[in-house]
């Protein structure tokens, strides 16, 4: 693990990273999920198209990355712009994973390869909406000492930062960054999935000009599970021209 400090808005911002294959010049960028940490993306696909430098980081407040403020999701990107201008990087593909694929897009590589991308907005489910609407009834009564009681899982423990920063990017509409998206893209996605359903894969894969979609067996994790499957089609992907 290695650690480099980018500064942004006035503010530092340590990142965590690691780097297999570093001799080589021609890069792939792994961009974990909300909640998660590169650990994860390394698990998946550590092992695959070593013809490529791999560079993997924690994302500003996941992992053992820092974040001291709010962002929103075009503040990750640039933060993981200027990462890779310190690195004098540029990353031939990018591989992101739910809320990394939404970093990922705003990036536009050349090669873009989106995992159960967020970034899509599907109607809450009636007793979801029931929920916030009662919080919003009880808020003026308990401010804060509430959260807990209605907080989803994916919040569930942050720092209130975090949780102002998942506000924000939990309801980001996406569509018009795919829409004028021109990377060539891969999108990935498994067929069993509930946090981003197959109907926000399938809305990417109309409106993105460049993209492609292929359907795994499996939940939102399903690159772990289909790992060699969701591999040997990335690979596929990355040398074709």
């Amino acid at each position: 693990m290695a650690l480099k400090v980018v500064e942004y808005r006035g503010e530092k911002f340590k990142i965590s990273y690691d780097i297999l294959n570093p001799s080589l010049e021609k890069s792939i960028l792994f961009l974990h999920g909300w909640g998660s940490n590169k650990e994860l993306m390394k698990q998946a696909f550590g092992s695959m198209a070593q013809e490529y430098r791999h560079i993997y980081i924690d994302l500003p407040g996941f992992g053992k990355s820092e974040n001291p403020t709010i962002l929103a999701t075009h503040d990750y990107a640039a933060i993981v712009s200027a990462f890779m201008e310190m690195l004098e990087s540029r990353a031939y593909g990018v591989i992101g994973h739910s809320f990394g694929g939404k970093v990922a897009t705003l990036l536009q590589p050349e090669r873009l390869i989106l995992l159960s991308s967020a970034g899509i907005l599907i109607p809450k489910p009636l007793k979801v909406r029931a929920k916030i609407a009662l919080f919003k009834i009880l808020k003026p009564f308990g401010g804060d000492e509430l959260r807990k009681f209605f907080i989803s899982a994916d919040a569930a423990g942050m720092p209130q930062n975090m949780y102002e920063t998942f506000k924000r990017v939990v309801d980001e509409d996406f569509s018009g960054t795919f829409a004028s998206c021109n990377s060539a893209a891969l999108i990935c996605w498994g067929a069993e999935d509930r946090a981003t359903p197959l109907e926000a894969g399938r809305k990417i894969a109309e409106i993105m000009p460049r993209a492609k979609l292929e359907i795994f067996e499996g939940d939102h994790y399903f690159f772990l599970k289909q790992r060699d499957e969701v591999a040997k089609r990335v690979e596929v992907f990355l040398e074709t021209v």
